[in-house]
C-alpha cells in the first residue's frame, strides 16, 4: 500500500464495487508530502474496456467536500 506511483505515495486504497461500474477512493502523498483525496469511477463500456472519471480533493478543501457529501446523503434520505 506505500507503493510510490507515478502520482505519489498511496496511504490507503478502498474499492466499492456497485454493478458495472467500481469506485476507488484513495489518499496520497505528493512529493511535497501535502496529502490529497482521489476519488476515481470507473465504468466497463464494452469489455475489457473502462471508462474513467477522476477528482482530486486537497486538504484545505477536504472539510467543504465533506460537508457538501453530508448534506447530499441528508437529502438523498
Amino acid at each position: 500500500m506505500n507503493e510510490k506511483g507515478r502520482n505519489g505515495k498511496d496511504l490507503l486504497n478502498r474499492m466499492i464495487k456497485a454493478g458495472q461500474r467500481t469506485y476507488f477512493v484513495n489518499v496520497k502523498e505528493a512529493k511535497n508530502k501535502e496529502k490529497y483525496v482521489t476519488i476515481t469511477e470507473s465504468k466497463l463500456i464494452e469489455k475489457d474496456k473502462f471508462e474513467k472519471f477522476r477528482i482530486m480533493v486537497f486538504k484545505n478543501k477536504l472539510g467543504e467536500f465533506i460537508e457538501a457529501l453530508h448534506e447530499a446523503v441528508q437529502v438523498v434520505g
